[in-house]
């Protein structure tokens, strides 16, 4: 019986530019490659595969996680190639992975397409900056690429706190001290209290999941520290709402108060399959708080935030939607993949139809139309 080897395994990725190998029983190893769902030509995984495969790669500490708690994630270097980020689970008793390749190459702020502001905002003594966006959006590799930008031209005490650490920050200019939750510290809101006590400048949050985590992030901001969060928010807007409904009610206008001050930019992003299949390309919503978002915040009507950044042209802003049509009108991307991540659906099949176009699938009638533009 032939084995599967997970050297071979991770060979294929690196070269194939997969962005995410599964492993799971009952299916041959499969590849994400630009969004989609490729199956290798191998054998297809029996119990006891996936059981190897598992053990060759996961360390003991995350091995006794998957048998206490039925799942474990943990990050590891592949020679020079790669790293990955994987997560070992169990399912219908059996052991399944997924593996995220992580670039080892970090990119310039400029090569990932994010406004030119970007790089003024960053080099701000303190406030917060969160990039927000859904699952394998590119939060981490954006993230990276401004921690890599500020490493590299300011003297700054660096601190990461994720969930397992990711890109590799070698020091540069900066100091970077990456801590890793669970490995290094036991959670994300102690490793933000313990941090306040570290001399930072700027602190990364891998992930804002919690009240704890939040509250001792927006401290931090708000006591002379630069701050780096992710949420899996869509827009800005909802961004917003989210971090206020995380609190009671009793300390929500406090916390709104807080953030009008404390935040600086929220950048939400998706990825998107290019048309031409020569890989992915990001697509942005971007708001900078000027002092008409901050009193927007404060005096929660987040829901006039929408047409504040379309005002906002000048600072770099600019509405998911709106990208997503420029990327659409450009070539880029499909009409079903802009109308599937757009957040105002029923508009943009509206835009769609003006412009004598169609989304590439069922058509709604008028009143389906109008009750998705809501």
């Amino acid at each position: 019986m032939s084995t599967v080897h997970i050297d071979r395994l991770l060979d294929t990725v690196v070269k194939q530019e997969a962005s995410d190998l599964h492993l799971t029983v009952g299916k041959p190893p499969t590849l994400r490659m630009r969004g989609r769902l490729v199956e290798l030509k191998t054998k297809v995984l029996e119990p006891n595969d996936t059981v190897a495969l598992m053990k060759s790669i996961t360390p003991e500490r995350s091995q006794n996680e998957l048998q206490e708690e039925g799942g474990s994630d943990f990050g590891f270097a592949y020679g020079e190639a790669a790293r990955f980020r994987v997560s070992v689970f169990k399912q219908k008793g059996n052991v399944s992975l997924c593996l995220r390749r992580i670039p080892t190459k970090l990119l310039d702020i400029e090569e990932i397409g994010l406004p030119a502001i970007v790089r003024d905002l960053i080099r701000r003594p303190q406030g917060m900056f969160l990039v927000t966006g859904p699952t394998g959006s590119g939060k981490t590799t954006t993230l990276a690429s401004m921690v890599n930008n500020i490493n590299e031209n300011l003297d700054r005490h660096i601190i990461t706190v994720e969930d397992p650490v990711e890109y590799y920050h070698p020091h540069k200019k900066s100091i970077v001290n990456q801590r890793e939750v669970g490995n290094d510290v036991p959670s994300f809101s102690e490793a933000l209290r313990r941090a306040l006590r570290q001399d930072p400048d700027v602190i990364m949050v891998g992930e804002m999941r919690d009240l704890e985590t939040i509250e001792a992030a927006v401290e931090a901001a708000e006591t002379g520290h630069l701050v780096f969060g992710t949420l899996h928010t869509t827009g800005a807007s909802g961004t917003i709402n989210r971090i206020i409904d995380a609190f009671p009610v009793s300390q929500q206008a406090q916390i709104r108060v807080q953030l009008s001050t404390a935040l600086i930019a929220v950048l939400s992003q998706q990825l998107l399959t290019r048309v031409d299949k020569k890989g992915m390309c990001a697509c942005y919503e971007f708001m900078v708080v000027t002092p008409a978002i901050s009193n927007l915040i404060r005096e929660n009507k987040t829901f006039r935030i929408d047409s504040a950044i379309q005002t906002g042209k000048k600072f770099g802003m600019q509405l998911l939607d709106d990208h997503l049509w420029d990327l659409y009108s450009r070539g880029w991307i499909a009409a079903d993949q802009m109308v599937d991540r757009c957040r105002n659906q029923g508009m943009m099949i509206e835009k769609l139809k003006r412009a004598g176009q169609s989304t590439g699938r069922l058509e709604l009638d008028d009143d389906e139309a109008q009750a998705a533009a809501g």
